[in-house]
């Protein structure tokens, strides 16, 4: 028998989002005519298709209408709400490796779901579908989205092939440093940050601790590498002159030096 995740890519799974899934819950069709091999069991209710993971029967009295979930989805028999069409991720379909044929078109392979960019190379941005409308979502810093799960999660993790490099280092030479910072705690710091080394106003942060971005505090401020955060002049040795003599900062101006002590 084939491994579960064999069959994810039998049924082309994709991840949903939350958002909107009620309104596609709400959309199953009903299709014209009955399998006459199907026997309705003696409760009224929904009922799987022995072959067909997005297929279903409403049996009612005994007698079955045969449904189909919104293209993209499957039914999962274990769900108690009267919509059971559910995202293919959450759904083991067992045995159940047919499915409609696709509705998609040019950006969404099929009419609803999270589908990997069309580009092989893209990795960290992802389409959601819904009715055949997409939005081009793109991942949190550092991740790449996993068609297969349905989320975005660390490059080693989605293990997909052909990605394109993201950039490393700034325009000036800053990388991420490879030792993750810790707190006080001895906890590694998510989105840890660094001093610029020339400009007392400019700091760095690594977005999940490796994408590099240049940022700044307010005119006025300094960054304060101590206590993380931007801070008076006076507070941050070395930068306590920092805007000495600039209109743009009243009493305190300036015009920042080109380098800080």
């Amino acid at each position: 028998m084939a491994s579960r995740h064999s069959r994810v890519r039998q049924l082309q799974r994709r991840r949903a989002v939350p958002c909107g899934l009620a309104l596609l819950l709400a959309a199953a069709a009903a299709v014209s005519g009955v399998e006459g091999a199907f026997q309705c069991p003696a409760k009224d209710g929904q009922y799987e298709d022995p072959k067909q993971c997005d297929k279903f029967y409403d049996c009612d009295g005994g007698v079955p209408t045969e449904k189909l979930c919104p293209d993209g989805l499957v039914f999962d028999p274990t769900i108690r709400k009267q919509n059971k069409c559910d995202q293919p991720f959450n759904v083991d379909c067992g045995d159940r490796i047919e499915l409609q044929p696709p509705k998609g078109n040019a950006h969404c392979p099929r009419k609803n779901g999270f589908f990997a960019h069309p580009d092989p190379s893209v990795c960290n941005k992802f389409y959601n579908c819904i009715e055949g409308e997409y939005i081009e979502t793109a991942c949190t810093p550092g991740l790449h989205f996993d068609e297969y799960q349905g989320i975005c999660v660390w490059p080693d993790t989605a293990a997909r092939q052909g990605c394109s490099a993201t950039d490393k280092k700034l325009k000036d030479g800053f990388e991420c440093p490879k030792d993750a910072q810790a707190d006080g705690n001895g906890q590694a710091v998510a989105h840890p940050k660094f001093a610029h080394p020339e400009d007392c106003q400019k700091f760095y942060v690594c977005l999940n601790g490796v994408e590099p971005r240049e940022l700044g505090c307010s005119l006025g401020e300094v960054y304060n590498e101590e206590d993380q955060k931007c801070d008076a002049p006076e507070n941050v040795a070395g930068c306590e002159d920092w805007y000495k003599d600039s209109p743009e900062v009243g009493a305190k101006g300036g015009k920042p030096k080109k380098q800080r002590k």
